[in-house]
């Protein structure tokens, strides 16, 4: 049987859009298989009074200079197309409820990849709905039918649930990643999820 792993993420997190590109690979290699669990960063930040690393170090600079070092280091080693948002942070609270529903569609891997590169290559405003409307159009995707979904009381439910479930289970930002009950914070972490993936 395949090993599992537990992708915990946001859109609007770009160290989830770095780790969302390398798990092809990381997949492929230990042939495992990925349970991608959509949840909402800034309901997570609630629940664990955890901060963005931005108002975290805001009185650091120099710490906030050296995580903005380290991030362009592992973009530029792994050759991720990427371009800062110039919106960032935003309000993902529609992209992520549309990540459910496209669970339930059945098109959430060409959903996360027009969403991810409006974010991260774009800089496209995912607060807007008609922005959001206007991306998946443009990915031949059923912008209607996805967006009624994402409306629906239940999957706003399930988006709750999913970031609620994270921080019962010791999670406080994004990536997160679970190799069954073991837990992995940080892209910086893939090493670490891989050794744990490969154990016989």
């Amino acid at each position: 049987m395949a090993k599992s792993l537990e992708f915990l993420f946001d859109v609007g997190g770009p160290n989830s859009y770095l780790a969302y590109n390398m798990l092809p690979e990381l997949c492929a290699r230990t042939g495992a298989e990925v349970e991608y669990v959509p949840i909402l960063l800034g309901g997570l930040f609630k629940l664990t009074n955890n901060q963005a690393p931005m108002m975290r170090y805001a009185e650091t600079p120099a710490k906030q200079k050296y995580e903005m070092l380290e991030f362009q280091r592992f973009v530029k080693a792994h050759e991720i197309p990427f371009k800062m948002n110039p919106r960032f942070p935003l309000n993902t609270l529609h992209a992520m409820r549309g990540a459910v529903a496209a669970q339930r569609i059945g098109c959430f891997a060409p959903y996360v990849d027009a969403v991810m590169a409006a974010m991260w290559h774009d800089g496209a405003d995912l607060g807007d709905l008609d922005v959001v409307r206007d991306i998946l159009d443009k990915a031949g995707l059923d912008s209607s039918a996805l967006l009624a979904l994402a409306d629906d009381p239940e999957v706003k439910a399930e988006l709750i649930a999913n970031t609620e479930s994270a921080a019962k289970r010791g999670a406080f930002g994004v990536p997160t990643f679970f190799v069954g009950e073991e837990m992995f914070w940080g892209k910086e972490r893939l090493g670490q999820v891989e050794a744990a993936l490969t154990k016989s």
